[in-house]
Order: C-alpha cells, then sequence, then structure tokens
C-alpha cells in the first residue's frame, strides 16, 4: 500500500497547491507568479507541472508541495501533511504509530485539554449564557471548539494525569504551573495546579488546525479586578507569539478569495466576524502586532482592513499596526466603529458593520477625517498633520498615490500643496525592513535575470537556430556594451545548468513576449546601476568642491533619470 505521501501527491499536483494561494499567470510550459518568499516587482517565481516543484530565481527558495505549504504557512512537515491530506481527502491512519516524538505528544495533550474544555462547558449554564449575552450562536461555539476551565485548582491536571500525561507535559504547554514558596522555591507535596481556572476558554490553532495554544477570559462574576480579563498562554515549542494570528486556519482561504485582511484585537470580535460572514477576519489575540505576522497574510493579500477598539489601548495598537503595514508596503483601510469593539458592533448592528467594512476609507482619509474633526484650532490642525500624517504618507511605496493624499490634504484643510510636498521631500524615506525587501538568498537580482536570457542565447545556439541568436546577440551587446562579452565568459562557465533550467521553465521555446519582458526587465537593472553609480560619483565630487564635475553629472544623471523614467511609463502606455 502506498504511504500517505505518495497517496497525497497522486492527488494534488504542485500547481493544484499552489494556485489556492498565488495566483499564477502561463510562462510557457511552466506558470509564474511574484515569489511569496520576498518582495519583487516582476515574477521570479515559476511553478514547473512537468517537475511537480517550484523555484525562485530571485531567492532560490525549491521544492514541492510539502516544502511550499511548510513555508507558506510557517508549519512543521506533520502539520503540512495534515493541511495537504485534508485537501487531497487522504486519511492520515498511519502516521503515529505510539508516540512519534515529544512534539507530538505536546500536541496531543492540548487536544486532549481542548476536549475537556470543551466537555466542562456543554455543563455549565454561566459561561454559556454569558456568550449567549454576546450574541455568539451556539453553531459558532462549537465551530471554534470554546470551552471552559472549571474555577478548581488541579480539575484539568487530574484529568490529563489519568490520560498518562505528566504535570512537566502540562506546565511545558502552559496549562500547569509550579507551586512556589515566598523564596520562590518549589513547594513539597502537590507542586501543581492549573494555569487556567474559572475561565472561558479560547483554543488557538496553527495553520494545520492544530490546538497550540489557549487564551482565557475570566467569568465577570470571578473578576475580582486582580487578575486580567484575558490571559493566554505563555510562549511554549509549539506557540511562538509573534508567529500565530488566531483564526488564520480559517480565514486563509478566504483572504485569498477576497483579496483582503480584516485585522481585529479580540476573541469575540473575530468568532463574531465569523459569525457575520466574514471569513478574511484574523486576531492578534491582544499581543503586539509583529512584521511576521503581517508577511503571513501579506503572502496572500496586500490589502488591509484594521478594526481594532476605540478605546485609548486599542488605538495606540492600530497606530503601531498601520505604521508597521504601510512600511510593508500593504494598502491600509480602517474600519471606522461606532461602537467599542467589532463585537459589540455586530451584536448590536449588523448592518452597520457590513456597511462600515464596505465603506472602509484609506487610512490618510481616515486619519485627516479625525484631525479635522477635532476641536483643534487650525494652526494646532496643522502640526498634527505635519507630525503625524505626512509621516505615514511618506511610507505610500507609489508617488501617484502620495500626489493624491497630498492634493486632498490641501484641498481639506486650505494648506498649500507646495509646501505639504516640501515638507514631505525632507522627511526621512522608510527604511526597508531587514528580511523583507531582499531574497533570503544572497543571488543578486540582475544575475539571475541573465541566466534566463543567456539561457535563451545558449538555447538558439544549441539548436542552430542563427537568426535568432544574432538578434538576441544584438540586443544584449546594445544593453552591456563593452561588458557583453565579460558576461557571457562567466554564463558559459556554468552553461549546462543555465540551458536546464530554461527547458524546465520554458521548454523548446521561450516566449517572445517573456523575452522582451526579461530585457526591459535587464535594461531597467541596468540602468538603475548606473544611475547609482553616477549619484555616488556626484556626491563624492560635491564633497570635493569640483564645480565642473558636478556640472556634467548632473546633466548625465538628468538623462539616466529620464531614460529610466520612459522606459517605466512604457508599461503602461500599451
Amino acid at each position: 500500500m502506498s504511504t500517505p505521501v505518495e497517496q497525497i501527491k497522486e492527488r494534488l499536483g504542485i500547481v493544484d497547491v499552489v494556485s489556492s494561494y498565488l495566483k499564477l499567470d502561463k510562462a510557457g510550459a511552466s506558470l509564474k507568479a511574484k515569489c511569496p518568499f520576498h518582495n519583487e516587482k516582476t515574477p521570479s517565481f515559476f511553478v514547473s507541472p512537468a517537475r511537480n516543484s517550484y523555484y525562485c530565481f530571485g531567492c532560490g527558495a525549491k521544492g514541492d508541495i510539502f516544502t511550499f505549504v511548510q513555508e507558506f504557512e510557517g508549519l512543521d512537515f506533520v502539520g503540512a501533511l495534515r493541511v495537504l491530506a485534508s485537501r487531497a481527502g487522504v486519511t492520515l491512519t498511519k502516521i503515529d504509530p505510539k508516540v512519534r516524538s515529544q512534539y507530538a505528544r505536546l500536541y496531543l495533550l492540548l487536544e486532549k485539554a481542548t476536549r475537556f474544555f470543551e466537555s466542562q462547558l456543554e455543563g455549565h449554564s454561566e459561561a454559556k449564557e454569558y456568550l449567549h449575552g454576546r450574541a455568539l450562536s451556539d453553531d459558532a461555539r462549537r465551530a471554534w471548539r470554546l470551552g471552559f476551565a472549571p474555577d478548581e485548582w488541579r480539575a484539568l491536571s487530574d484529568a490529563l494525569l489519568k490520560d498518562g500525561f505528566t504535570p512537566e507535559e502540562m506546565e511545558k504547554v502552559g496549562l500547569a504551573k509550579r507551586a512556589r514558596a515566598e523564596d520562590g522555591s518549589p513547594k513539597q507535596g502537590e507542586r501543581y495546579y492549573d494555569a487556567f481556572r474559572g475561565r472561558i476558554m479560547f483554543p488557538i490553532l496553527d495553520s494545520a488546525s492544530r490546538v497550540i495554544a489557549f487564551s482565557g477570559r475570566i467569568l465577570p462574576r470571578l473578576d475580582d479586578g486582580k487578575t486580567g480579563k484575558y490571559i493566554n498562554s505563555p510562549e511554549t515549542a509549539l506557540f511562538q507569539k509573534s508567529q500565530v494570528l488566531h483564526g488564520f486556519h480559517l480565514a486563509k482561504l478566504a483572504i485569498r478569495q477576497k483579496d483582503a485582511t480584516i485585522l481585529v484585537e479580540g476573541q469575540m470580535d473575530l468568532l463574531m466576524a465569523h459569525q457575520a460572514g466574514f471569513q478574511n477576519t484574523v486576531a492578534s489575540s491582544g499581543t503586539a502586532l509583529t512584521k511576521e505576522q503581517l508577511l503571513r497574510i501579506k503572502r496572500l493579500s496586500e490589502n488591509l482592513l484594521l478594526a481594532f477598539d476605540s478605546d485609548a489601548a486599542g488605538l495606540k495598537a492600530a497606530e503601531r499596526a498601520i505604521q508597521l503595514a504601510l512600511s510593508l508596503g500593504m494598502n491600509v483601510k480602517v474600519i471606522p466603529l461606532e461602537e467599542k469593539d467589532p463585537a459589540d458592533l455586530i451584536a448590536k448592528d449588523r448592518e452597520a458593520w457590513d456597511a462600515a467594512v464596505r465603506n472602509a476609507p484609506h487610512v490618510i482619509e481616515f486619519l485627516l477625517s479625525k484631525i479635522q474633526a477635532s476641536p483643534l484650532e487650525a494652526r494646532e490642525k496643522a502640526l498634527r498633520i505635519e507630525r503625524a500624517l505626512l509621516p505615514l504618507l511618506r511610507m505610500l511605496p507609489s508617488q501617484v498615490e502620495q500626489s493624491h493624499f497630498v492634493k486632498r490634504i490641501a484641498d481639506t484643510t486650505g494648506l498649500r500643496e507646495e509646501a505639504l510636498w516640501e515638507t514631505l521631500k525632507k522627511l526621512k524615506s522608510p527604511e526597508p525592513l531587514h528580511g523583507e525587501t531582499q531574497p533570503r538568498a544572497p543571488t543578486k537580482r540582475t544575475f539571475t535575470l541573465e541566466r534566463r536570457i543567456f539561457g535563451a542565447l545558449f538555447s538558439f545556439e544549441t539548436n542552430g537556430d542563427g537568426a535568432n541568436v544574432s538578434r538576441l546577440e544584438h540586443a544584449l551587446r546594445a544593453l552591456f556594451a563593452d561588458s557583453f562579452q565579460k558576461r557571457r565568459e562567466e554564463h558559459e562557465k556554468e552553461k549546462d545548468l543555465i540551458l536546464t533550467e530554461y527547458e524546465a521553465f520554458y521548454g523548446e521555446r521561450m516566449p517572445e513576449s517573456e523575452e522582451r519582458e526579461l530585457l526591459r526587465n535587464l535594461e531597467e537593472e541596468h540602468l538603475e546601476e548606473m544611475l547609482a553609480r553616477m549619484m555616488e560619483a556626484l556626491a563624492q565630487a560635491e564633497r570635493e568642491g569640483k564645480r565642473e564635475n558636478v556640472t556634467s553629472l548632473l546633466e548625465s544623471c538628468k538623462k539616466l533619470g529620464e531614460r529610466l523614467s520612459a522606459l517605466k511609463a512604457a508599461r503602461f502606455s500599451k
């Protein structure tokens, strides 16, 4: 009998899997997309149906359906296996002979704890009444596997001990704590007690729908103000807070389909949004939003809608989220709230929530309207725009978009556009976040583009296609001038490998449209490199006071800039 892995590969091809996450376009015998593992403007991520694999010429990412799901969703192999088995309709009956590993045992422990909490909630009327009072349906409660932790010191621990788990294992996943004396030393006897007591339990699942942590909400009757309303599991071997978004396991496909993510703060916000039909919602679960979390959803969609609480803490969290998302080049909108939080608004007026999502303004529009509606004097509003709004506007990657909002601010406030532009240009450009704007591998983008176009040249030569050899060589000589021969000699050292890569992705012949696109990309890269070197020389001449050189270099920079702008503009003129 074939293994589960073999069964999955028989039923799911690489295109089936990758296309559910990324928009793929035909490229010869292969398909291409923008790489999800590093930022790029031109697609260099190729999927080969013939080889049932993928490869990125920009960062070197490569593999099969399992490695793709592992890297994209941040899972281990077993997690990727679960995700793909579910999609392929394969039952995993033989992946756990007894105890595969310590991790498998911890996953099982958390699953047992979830079932215990679920059973406790079924018999606890007070907890269910609280959830009903928040307008959460019984179907939603069961779908999200909500539970209840009894208000007892060892109820869960005793149940897990009977299932053969140790107190040390419970402590490793944050379900038990060790009792300590006043001096901090462990107490003798019953040294462990339950970490969650008297709380409604919200399981937190990974992308493979495995429970990895919990968030517990204290029953209102037991809230003495001394402990937090919500407490979350600590960092564990299975739960890294900076990596996890609550609800991502159910939202990921909806985010891809709707091309947008709704980000909320709390557990009830998340559940109520899904209950209202907004399956593309995820939650930060009350923790500080991280770059890693945003990158995970950015791979599915660059459109982000923020719906944070309207209190001071929520506004502060929203401010951080806005800055972080804009720095990653995401398109950020804000869902204005009439109530304290999304859950309250959805429960009170579902239609108002629908309208708020549908009409969510761009973050710049939202903040501008907030400033204009404030009781501040005109001068103070202008200062607020300068200090709070323009730095965010500077983060927008599109100058066209910046221009739109500069005009919008000027028209709304009466401030001069020229003054706004002068202030904007003085602001420091946002520095790219490490690891996001650069590919993971040190391969230079220009070099990878060259490999592909030289692959076409070598293919023409191998097939004796003299006419196309002459045509393409002429184009490359015009582009690289004196450096053409040196570049050719460098690539000829790996001619066999380059031809193999070329044939794997293009078959016998690269489409002419792809060839033209490669040459345009190479010309852009080449001009940008020349302009960068020219700018360095200009800066050096200015430091040394060489006025004649400065004049000449300024003229050269201007001409290069004009050529580069014309080349890029030509993309949009067809």
